[in-house]
């Protein structure tokens, strides 16, 4: 097989859940741990670091990855899902994963695939601790798919366990409250390793303390309570520019990033906390590394659909917030950005609530309702009627490419159109950038 050709068998032939949603979730490890054995347990030959939550924690992922780059670590980085390129989900120090090392690894191993029938991200949690290993990575940067006590993710034991913060999503597989869904990322929390905890939840706070406890876990920082963003703003070179506060002292004066979200500031916090904690386990972080690896974190690493800004006249910008709480945040960057009118292009996945979801949209805008070219993506029809019911009007389009079109047609060069609702939407707006 050809590299298209061994995409199409790892997209048709192992369940993914980005595509087909519940029926690939696995509700243990058993086959993650089978296929660990098989490959003589990678994941033990590199240090790592493993980050979970409900939003932020690509972001913070990507930086972290950034600075260990910029400190001089060889730097694994394992994310997901990917918008583009599948090779976006497993790098070394910013660099996909070569297309024929996936060809051989999927040639060589299939018999073992069709023996244990791994989903989709079993076998690139598997590839990505295999590549890991081969090339002798100093540490690995490891995105948790979903959840993290039953993640594929979870078998590695690392230097610090990040949980960026805990919202409501995949509520169907992680619980219907914030205290339930907090239990399974404390799932991440293991014995005598450092958490770190991104943001101070007052429902969540006592799930952490209490894991830890159990857990016997080096201590539980939240970085919201040791670090803050005291002002942010965006320079003249295009990057946002940070002050940041370390226990009430201005610690970090300009702190420049290329990621231009306003909700990057809690990632950032989050990832200083993170280096603050990894140079107590033996690393070597200095300042310098901070401040150059924030400065290109999404150059340095691939980071896309970020509060990416992917044209002008009109500014086009695309982000990948699918819950209420990251959609929330990129709303408010709507509101604070200059435009003469507003245009949203929007999709979403069939298992989202999407009524919840669309009555934080404000009516004002024009919408151009779509869907992304994937089983799980919501009918465009169904998503207009359900968006007018919540008082927001526009036309449905059959594709995420024609919905783009007729807002740029419909845009003035003053106009703002906003690309978004589901990670798939981003993903097909990226790939023709």
């Amino acid at each position: 097989m050809d590299y298209q050709q061994t995409l199409e068998y790892l997209y048709n032939q192992l369940p993914m859940y980005q595509r087909i949603g519940k029926a690939a979730y696995k509700s243990d490890l058993t086959t993650t741990i089978a296929l660990d054995q098989y490959f003589r347990n990678p994941h033990k030959l590199f240090n790592s670091i493993l980050i979970a939550g409900t939003n932020g924690k690509g972001s913070v992922s990507h930086m972290l990855a950034a600075i260990l780059q910029k400190a001089g670590y060889k730097t694994g980085l394992y994310t997901s899902p990917h918008l583009k390129d599948f090779r976006e989900r497993i790098r070394i120090d910013g660099v996909p994963v070569s297309r024929q090392y996936v060809v051989e690894f999927v040639n060589q191993h299939r018999q073992v695939f069709q023996q244990l029938r791994p989903s989709f991200f079993e076998m690139t949690v598997a590839m990505a601790f295999e590549y890991f290993a081969r090339e002798e990575v100093d540490i690995a940067v490891v995105e948790v798919g979903m959840g993290g006590r039953l993640d594929s993710t979870n078998i590695i034991t690392p230097l610090v366990s990040v949980i960026t913060n805990i919202g409501m999503d995949h509520t169907e597989f992680l619980g219907e409250s914030l205290p339930l869904i907090a239990k399974e990322k404390a799932g991440i929390i293991k014995s005598g390793i450092p958490v770190v905890i991104g943001e101070l939840q007052e429902e969540t706070k006592e799930v952490f303390m209490e894991t830890a406890k159990k857990k016997k876990a080096g201590g539980v920082t939240f970085a919201s309570q040791k670090y803050q963003c005291d002002y942010a703003l965006q320079n003249n070179s295009g990057r946002q520019s940070l002050y940041i506060s370390k226990n009430g002292k201005l610690t970090f004066d300009k702190l420049e990033t290329d990621l231009l979200g306003f909700y990057q500031q809690k990632n950032v916090i989050t990832s200083l906390c993170t280096v603050d904690i990894l140079n107590q386990s033996g690393l070597s972080i200095n300042t310098v590394n901070i401040y150059e690896g924030l400065k290109q974190a999404g150059e340095k690493t691939g980071l896309l659909g970020r509060w990416q800004v992917i044209g002008a006249n009109p500014k086009i910008v695309c982000d990948t917030a699918h819950n209420i709480e990251g959609i929330r945040w990129v709303l408010n960057q709507i509101n604070s950005t200059p435009f003469q009118k507003l245009h949203m292009v929007i999709g979403f996945v069939d298992d989202k609530n999407t009524a919840e979801i669309l009555s934080f949209f404000p009516t004002e805008p024009t919408y151009y309702f779509t869907r992304a070219a994937i089983p799980r993506a919501l009918d465009a029809f169904e998503l207009q009627k359900r968006a007018l019911a919540a008082g927001l009007r526009g036309d449905s389009y059959k594709s995420v490419k024609t919905a783009l079109e007729a807002a740029k047609r419909n845009a003035g060069e003053n106009d703002l159109i906003f690309v978004g609702g589901s990670t798939f939407v981003v993903a097909e707006v990226v790939d023709s950038y």
